[in-house]
């Protein structure tokens, strides 16, 4: 079992920045992958950015490539997403996600259906 708590969410003006933090307890959190997705008022989730176990890999959505960056600390067993340059088609609730099958395996996907656990979210608001 892995419990997923999102943390950082919040109001800023368009061009601005904000850190969202997911905190995990349970299984070890540094022997998987994780991800980040969001899902704004009427639209589908959508994959944001995942890495890797021990943070060497990573992946992107085009649409928030450049801007957004996914780190972790093994240590503190918590995954963060680092957002810039925000703009307001990035409004949306932001959930971080775990993929316990990476086990074992340096390798991350961006398929939702991946991730086994998931926290409750937490709601970033971008005005312009």
């Amino acid at each position: 079992q892995v419990q997923l708590v999102e943390s950082g969410g919040g109001l800023v003006q368009a061009g601005g920045s904000l850190r969202v933090s997911c905190a995990a307890s349970g299984r070890a959190f540094s022997s998987y992958a994780m991800g980040w997705f969001r899902q704004a008022p009427g639209k589908e989730q959508e994959f944001v950015a995942a890495i890797s176990w021990s943070g060497g890999t990573t992946y992107y959505a085009d649409s928030v490539k450049g801007r957004f960056t996914i780190s972790r600390d093994n240590a503190k067993n918590t995954v963060y997403l680092q957002m810039n340059s925000l703009k307001p088609e990035d409004t949306a609730v932001y959930y971080c996600a775990a993929d316990i099958d990476t086990v074992g395996t340096g390798t991350i996907f961006t398929s939702k259906y991946r991730y086994r656990y998931w926290g409750q979210g937490t709601q970033v608001t971008v005005s312009s």
